[in-house]
């Protein structure tokens, strides 16, 4: 990398590790949510399908807001929005127990500020997301490298997160969990906020043709039609769309379910995704010092079909936490090479100045089902039980997971950076709308 006057530039890795710092803050806070608001529910409701249901208010507007929000990521600055996002979030968890001490709240209360938190989470993950291969640029790190780091460090976080959120709903409340859930993104938001001064990447876009609601449109416009031009992209949208929305009946009603009948408590949940958690840590880990070694799509396959079907099948056939703590060992294991490997893909074949709207039309397609997760394990676990739900969900997972094998477009994830018709783009001058995609 070398400056105008054909000096070599000097490399800082300041800013990429005050984004990765307050990224594990953000995520250690969302840790608590995703442990804290679920048995709040269950405490205050009584009923898994009231879960569920504050489950799809918490996960809906993330997807409206990853569907709309990546020009406005560009425009307002990614600093920015990061700040507002933990700041938002903050505020709106807080009034969640305060309102509970005070006795006023009700359940449409709690669904609508789950509702503001998911609204505004989405933007501000992001935001930080999209700065990495700038920052890992003037770090002097490799993008794998990178984005593996990024994505231990998230992994890190939600282990710690996990286990303290088990262990302080066991023993204070989870009124308690979500006021400490607070002070995690105000401190997320102060990080950005001094760390990021100055940072070119991270300030709006101030060049280039005004705000209006047909620049914004062409924005939007672009990014979606940039994502469904590209087949591997595409494919992997359509394929996390699917165990995202799995996943989320996993975390967000069937392990709390399973951990209050038969597991012993929220402790016990805790213990279990805090294990998952680090396993995870582990495989980004490797796969950050080992990975550029390795074909991408055997490895993305075989972690996919460890980490995703195996514990709702044990979690559906034991009442211990032994044979599930093993399995969940092994599932986060596998997980834990999965991001690193489509965040390199993605940074690889999108350019800089489209990543927030390509990046920001990928998160809504992955996030598609997100909110149905939750609130069809709840009614389901009503109707047919926890096992039966637990093996219909395991079933599904393991015929999504098959979907790298099957299809011929995965086979472009072990060939690199591709070119593209955009490389040109620069984040500053938006180029003109892209054509809308063929049929």
């Amino acid at each position: 990398m070398t400056a105008p006057g054909g000096s070599p530039e000097k490399k800082d890795v300041r800013p990429l590790a005050t984004v990765l710092a307050a990224n594990a803050v953000s995520i250690t806070g969302s840790a608590l949510t995703l442990i804290g608001v679920p048995w709040f529910a269950l405490e205050t409701t009584g009923s898994p399908g009231k879960a569920g249901l504050v489950a799809f208010c918490a996960a809906f507007p993330v997807l409206v807001s990853a569907l709309a929000g990546g020009p406005v990521v560009d425009r307002l600055g990614r600093r920015r929005v990061s700040v507002a996002s933990d700041l938002v979030c903050g505020l709106a968890l807080a009034a969640i127990p305060l309102l509970h001490h005070a006795g006023i709240l009700r359940f449409w209360m709690l669904c609508a500020l789950m509702a503001v938190n998911g609204l505004c989470h989405a933007p501000g993950e992001m935001a930080r997301r999209v700065l990495v291969p700038d920052l890992a640029g003037h770090a002097g790190t490799p993008l794998p490298r990178a984005a593996s780091l990024y994505d231990a460090v998230s992994r890190g976080a939600w282990m710690a997160g996990a286990a303290v959120a088990g262990l302080l709903v066991a023993f204070l409340g989870a009124d308690t969990v979500l006021l400490l859930d607070t002070a995690t993104f105000v401190l997320s938001a102060l990080l950005v906020l001094a760390g990021l001064r100055g940072v070119p990447a991270a300030e709006p876009v101030r060049d280039g043709p005004p705000l209006s609601p047909a620049r914004y449109r062409a924005d939007l416009r672009e990014g979606y039609a940039f994502l469904f031009r590209s087949r591997l992209l595409l494919g992997i949208t359509v394929m996390v769309m699917v165990t995202n929305g799995l996943s989320q009946s996993w975390s967000s009603v069937l392990l709390p379910v399973h951990a209050r009948q038969e597991l012993g408590g929220p402790a016990a949940q805790g213990l279990l995704a805090s294990v998952f958690g680090g396993c995870a840590l582990a495989g980004a880990l490797l796969y950050g010092a080992f990975g550029e070694r390795l074909p991408r799509r055997a490895v993305f396959t075989a972690g996919f079909l460890v980490g995703g079907a195996p514990p709702y099948v044990v979690a559906a056939l034991t009442d211990t936490t032994a044979p599930l703590l093993v399995t969940l060992a092994a599932s986060g294991f596998g997980v834990g090479v999965l991001n690193p490997i489509l965040s390199t893909v993605m940074y690889e074949r999108v350019p800089e100045g489209l990543r927030s709207r390509v990046m920001g039309a990928s998160t809504a397609g992955v996030l598609l089902t997100t909110p149905l997760g939750g609130l069809a394990a709840g009614l389901l676990v009503e109707r047919a039980g926890l096992a039966a739900t637990l093996l219909g969900v395991g079933a599904l997972y393991f015929l999504a997971t098959l979907s790298p094998l099957v299809f011929p477009a995965w086979r472009e994830m072990d060939a690199g950076p591709a070119p593209t018709d955009a490389e040109e783009i620069s984040r500053t001058e938006p180029s003109p709308p892209a054509p809308a995609p063929g049929p």
